[in-house]
């Protein structure tokens, strides 16, 4: 437990974090601005696939010091596959509890970054 711990709270995590904030604010101001034009869901996935190819080159390159490989990139993108049917899901249960709309992805977030951490940690230091 101690460990994980301490591999949580690394530099790497704080790197990660950093980039986290950068790809969460793109996404979330895509999504802000398309939310007066379409449905949530569409602006959420439009934001989403936007900031994905520029966390990955700065996952990459910043967060674990790596080279952004084909087989790394096919890693990240199945790891953010699996993040993104779980902000999903996240997002529509908060819409249903009474989320305003400009405020569901809060949870999503907070929900969802530690998981995405763990996954694409495993990309950039397993493959």
């Amino acid at each position: 437990m101690i460990n994980l711990l301490k591999r949580l709270f690394s530099i790497e995590f704080i790197r990660f974090g950093i980039v986290g904030v950068i790809a969460t604010a793109v996404h979330y101001g895509i999504y802000y601005i398309l939310l007066n034009v379409i449905n949530p869901n569409l602006a959420f996935t439009i934001g989403y696939l936007l900031s994905f190819f520029m966390n990955f080159w700065l996952s990459a390159k910043f967060t674990f010091k790596a080279e952004a490989t084909a087989k790394r990139g096919v890693g990240f993108a199945l790891s953010h596959l699996v993040n993104y049917g779980l902000q999903m899901i996240v997002l529509n249960v908060s819409l249903k509890l009474g989320v305003p709309e400009t405020l569901a992805p809060v949870p999503v977030y907070l929900i969802c970054i530690p998981v995405n951490f763990l996954l694409v940690r495993f990309v950039f230091k397993k493959i």
